[in-house]
């Protein structure tokens, strides 16, 4: 089949795509795969808008400096109208060089500039987000991108992986003008790629070795539990290694990269995820991680204190233990109860601790079943009920359910507080969202990953962007987003490449504690006026330039939100 054959098969199929039908067996099965992502992700074949992120200082450090060498030699290669473009593991471009201003105008009007977001979810199928999605390398040429405005394009990505851990870190794509299809763009570039991850490699080795330097420095001149660290990497003493789980490297890294931003040393109280209080002194390596001293903690022990998660409801947090101690005490009261909180956030479970071995009624099927009232009325008589959804009940409904209670003990859950007889529940329990309590996520995410066996571990890169990440969906999304990424490990442990593209974009830039509850609520003032930045700082009871000023601080885009006119 000749090029013109094939390119006149290939627009026909996309035609008929677009038109609804299954993709052309005759296409290649990455392009038809690609084709049904981007119709699922609902991308628009005529749009031609990119979203843009700003390119933040230090990010992607080890990516742009292996490759910057490379990409300077490359651009003195380049003939023929080519472009070599470097893009990061959320397909935001980092780097871009191009021959000829004629191909560096094409490649503006498509806005292929650095910052733009290639993701696949949103432009459909390119030499960039494809890559991300295919783990591999990707060709597209023509009419096989799902864009209008990328057809003119022929571009070959491939991916550019940590060669330690092999962590996807990037893509590297070449492109040109369909017309000007080189067939030695894929030897190019796959001769590039390499080279990137070879100087990753001697990178990431210095900086490991200037971090063991350290830890021998420190090791031998004091009584401490010692610890060097990175995102990527850990030493530990053999007695620090007893205290610390895979969770504290996560937790230690985010906690001395926060207080270095403020000054070149940091102290303080730090509570590690087995319960252990220690006391914590830490300083920069420069330009390969920290150095952390660890003291027993406060209570005189440098072990660790048995885990007091509950393995059923697991969770450390104050919030989290508040929230249990109310569920112990509604428990022995005897009270009907009413447990209220957003929906995925575990109500159901929850109240089958209250009363286990309870029958669980679902009221959103009251308005289907004619005889569920008499079910739930027979069900009351034989002993406790779980009743789920209890502000689903239809209205006309509330009086014969309400002349019901009291028959026995019910338990019944709603995620709107103020739930169709509310009233007639003795004992309230609101459950806390998953996002204001991240310091529960890997006790959560361990419970989740236990069954079936054998559990995976996550990798900390992976626990991070979970962490940071505002879960809308709570426990119920957690436990979708560790079943996709579990598969996609194959058996493995679960690193950032394996989340959801929507997930790992959260890794980057973490938060502290603090800074995301004050993030969060400055989200929720936003989202109840519905973007009006004036009247979400009256009701935050502060000026407007301070709200602008800790949304551009806390990382929230000023077009999040629908905008008010005049405002």
């Amino acid at each position: 089949m000749t090029v013109d054959e094939r390119e006149r098969l290939v627009r026909a199929a996309r035609e008929g795509f677009l038109s609804g039908d299954r993709p052309d067996a005759r296409l290649r099965p990455e392009i038809a795969s690609s084709w049904r992502r981007s119709r699922l992700s609902r991308v628009a074949p005529s749009d031609d808008s990119v979203p843009y992120a700003p390119l933040l200082d230090g990010a992607n450090r080890l990516l742009t400096a292996a490759a910057t060498p490379v990409l300077d030699w490359l651009a003195d290669q380049l003939t023929g109208g080519t472009a070599v473009i470097l893009a990061d593991a959320d397909a935001r471009i980092l780097d871009r060089r191009a021959d000829g201003r004629t191909l560096s105008r094409h490649l503006d009007t498509v806005l292929c500039v650095p910052g733009s977001q290639f993701g696949e979810e949103h432009i459909g199928t390119n030499g960039i987000g494809s890559v991300l999605e295919a783990s591999g390398p990707v060709r597209i040429a023509g009419a096989e991108h799902y864009r209008d405005n990328l057809q003119g394009f022929t571009c070959v990505g491939t991916p550019l992986r940590h060669p330690v851990h092999r962590r996807l870190m990037g893509v590297l794509d070449v492109c040109c003008r369909y017309d000007d299809t080189n067939d030695l763009m894929t030897p190019l570039m796959l001769s590039a790629a390499r080279e990137i991850e070879s100087r990753m490699y001697a990178e990431s080795s210095l900086r490991e070795r200037m971090l063991l330097e350290e830890f021998l420095k420190a090791s031998r001149r004091t009584s401490a539990l010692v610890v060097t660290l990175n995102q990527d990497f850990l030493i530990t003493t053999t007695a620090a290694a007893t205290l610390l789980d895979p969770s504290d490297h996560a937790l230690l890294w985010e906690w001395a990269s926060d207080a270095m931003t403020r000054r070149g040393e940091c102290a303080g109280d730090v509570r590690l995820h087995g319960g252990a209080v220690v006391s914590a002194r830490a300083r920069m390596v420069p330009d390969a991680g920290v150095l952390i001293e660890l003291r027993g903690d406060r209570a005189g022990s440098p072990h660790r204190r048995p885990a007091t998660s509950d393995p059923e409801l697991p969770g450390r947090s104050a919030a989290w233990r508040r929230a249990l101690a109310e569920v112990g005490a509604a428990t022995r009261s005897g009270l009907d109860v009413l447990v209220t909180g957003e929906p995925g956030t575990g109500k159901t479970r929850v109240a089958a601790r209250i009363l286990p071995g309870a029958t669980v009624f679902d009221a959103a099927l009251a308005a289907v079943s004619p005889a569920w009232t008499a079910e739930l009325q027979d069900a009351l008589r034989r002993g406790p009920v779980i009743l789920r959804h209890l502000d689903a009940l239809p209205a006309d409904l509330a009086p014969v359910v309400a002349a019901l209670l009291g028959t026995s003990r019910v338990v019944a859950t709603a995620s709107d507080p103020a739930a169709r007889l509310f009233d007639h529940f003795g004992a309230r329990i609101e459950l806390p969202p998953l996002r204001q309590r991240p310091e529960d996520l890997p006790d959560v995410a361990a419970a989740l990953l236990r069954t079936p066996s054998p559990a995976p571990r996550l990798q900390p890169a992976a626990l991070q962007a979970l962490q940071a990440y505002g879960w809308p969906g709570n426990v119920r999304e957690l436990g979708a987003v560790l079943a996709s990424a579990r598969l996609r490990a194959m058996g493995g442990d679960i690193g950032l490449a394996h989340l959801p593209a929507e997930h790992r974009r959260a890794a980057s830039p973490s938060l502290p504690t603090l800074r995301r509850t004050e993030r969060e609520t400055i989200l929720e003032a936003l989202r109840d006026v519905r973007g009006n930045k004036l009247a979400a700082a009256e009701r935050l009871g502060i000026a407007r330039s301070t709200l602008y000023r800790k949304m551009r601080a806390l990382g929230i885009e000023d077009t999040r939100f629908a905008p008010v006119r005049g405002k």
